[in-house]
């Protein structure tokens, strides 16, 4: 029996999955599987320091106790090699294409490439959304931010920043690089969620070259024969002004079901996790809001904690932005359920914050975790306030006032959201 697969991803625009226009390849009913919003782990089981040093356990009295590693939320990675060019995640119950092409793709040419792709069998491929491409990221050593023993990577032997790969997505905001016409995509090789111009300029759209920093590997040096879309599997040279994309397949993951429990709590029922509906009211720096969570007492609950990256990246609200141009959609990057404590940014300008989680990281690979991951529900600005990034961007901070500086635009005092298990 055939069926039409539709993307329910709710407030972006332009990327709303058409009818499946192909008729040869059947699917069965029995090959889609749906689950709630299964929690999926980070993958980090190591505990660090202020400094970034490994530590080898953390009493639950000390101020650094309630890492990611302390709690290690969420379900295990679990993936099946189908010998067909798919992956399949045994916990969302999604398939991914296994090697994406190397060609280089502006946001709506991404979109059509997936939806006319068929591989291993199936034709109702479609661009994935942020937390979909976010849930299958591995934050065990980073660089890349991926389990490479089931997903390939566009250079698996020189890992570089330009493994960005494009979600559905679309900023309704406006970013220095894209202005209004932006969406979000997932680097594997640094972690990041950022907001991408989504077209090249236009002079630039018919260049061709390799990604960037890097030359092309042997043999690879020409795009493809007789302008064919790239196979599976082939490795043609991509654009070094556009964006990889990973096909994926499967019942919609990542939608949210807020109640608000009236008490000062948000429960997810599609995630099993409560929230508080505010925030910490101030920055902290990391060790503060890891000890803040474990000194909370709301609505009668102690158990609260400090989210890993995941669990905050899963409350994300991508229909919002500060500065978006629709005025039905000015607000932070989260559903107006919450309550976000407003901020003056860097550039003076009304905004909101950026909020803690308790996932480490590091700028390099081989240099020690400095920072910790954050997710901006407002502006991702630098230290300018000039929004690079969009809100919705998750980054990295230094852990503390004087820490190693990172990537630029640091504010060391974080808000902070916290959560709980329901059950």
């Amino acid at each position: 029996m055939s069926i039409i697969l539709f993307s329910a991803l709710a407030f972006v625009s332009g990327c709303k999955n058409k009818e499946n226009k192909k008729s040869q390849i059947t699917i069965s009913k029995d090959s889609l599987k749906t689950n709630n919003y299964v929690q999926i782990a980070t993958g980090q089981y190591t505990l660090y320091d202020n400094d970034g040093n490994v530590l080898d356990a953390i009493s639950e009295s000390d101020s650094l106790y309630g890492q990611d590693a302390n709690y290690l939320k969420g379900k295990k990675m679990s993936f099946t090699k189908n010998g067909n060019g798919t992956i399949t995640d045994n916990n969302t119950a999604l398939m991914w294409q296994e090697i994406p092409t190397s060609e280089g793709f502006n946001w709506q040419d991404a979109k059509e490439y997936c939806e006319n792709l068929e591989l291993g069998g199936y034709d109702d491929w479609r661009m994935p959304s942020a937390k979909e491409l976010f849930s299958i990221s591995n934050f065990n050593s980073g660089w890349p931010y991926l389990d490479t023993n089931y997903f390939s990577l566009v250079n698996n032997e020189e890992v570089d920043k330009s493994e960005q790969y494009w979600s559905s997505n679309t900023y309704v905001g406006h970013t220095e690089e894209g202005g209004y016409n932006a969406a979000f995509g997932v680097n594997h090789a640094t972690g990041h969620i950022k907001a991408y111009p989504a077209a090249a300029p236009d002079k630039e759209k018919d260049h061709k070259g390799p990604p960037p920093n890097r030359q092309p590997p042997p043999g690879q040096g020409e795009p493809p024969e007789n302008g064919r879309p790239p196979q599976n599997g082939e490795r043609p040279t991509g654009n070094p002004l556009l964006k990889h994309v990973r096909a994926v397949r499967g019942t919609v993951y990542g939608i949210n079901n807020f109640t608000d429990n009236k008490d000062g709590t948000i429960s997810d029922n599609a995630t099993g996790l409560m929230w508080t509906k505010g925030d910490s009211g101030k920055g902290l720096n990391w060790k503060d809001a890891m000890v803040y969570a474990k000194n909370a007492n709301i609505a009668d609950y102690t158990d609260w904690r400090l989210p890993n990256v995941k669990e905050l990246q899963g409350i994300v609200d991508y229909s919002f932005a500060p500065n978006a141009k629709d005025s039905k959609n000015k607000g932070p990057a989260i559903d107006p359920i919450f309550n976000c404590t407003p901020i003056s940014n860097e550039a003076g300008t009304d905004d909101f914050g950026y909020y803690w989680t308790s996932t480490s990281a590091h700028f390099r690979s081989g240099e020690p975790y400095f920072y910790a991951w954050y997710v901006a529900f407002g502006r991702a600005v630098n230290n300018e306030g000039k929004d690079f990034h969009g809100a919705g961007a998750v980054r990295f901070d230094t852990k503390y006032e004087g820490g190693n500086l990172g990537e630029g635009g640091e504010r060391t005092y974080n808000y902070v959201r916290l959560v709980r298990d329901i059950n």
